[in-house]
């Protein structure tokens, strides 16, 4: 179950920060990084996949990032 989770946030870390190559007016091309998500979306979404398994939930929980985890944390029970 963990090696799934971390599976997937390292996936989700690596297409996040995918170089995006744009051109200049001069030529000559440089890279930029684009839009990805944040480490408390990426953590968000492995948390809420972890235990619903469900693409609705963790969308949801992806767009509400760090309130997600905040909330998983408090309601999360001790093993």
């Amino acid at each position: 179950m963990y090696l799934k989770a971390l599976s997937l946030i390292i996936t989700i870390l690596f297409i996040s920060v995918l170089p995006v190559f744009a051109d200049s007016e001069k030529g000559i091309s440089s890279t930029v990084v684009g839009n990805g998500i944040g480490i408390g979306s990426a953590l968000a979404i492995a948390i809420c996949w972890s235990r619903t398994h469900s693409v609705l939930t963790t969308i949801l929980a992806g767009i509400l990032s760090w309130f997600y985890v905040i909330y998983y944390c408090i309601i999360r029970e001790n093993d």
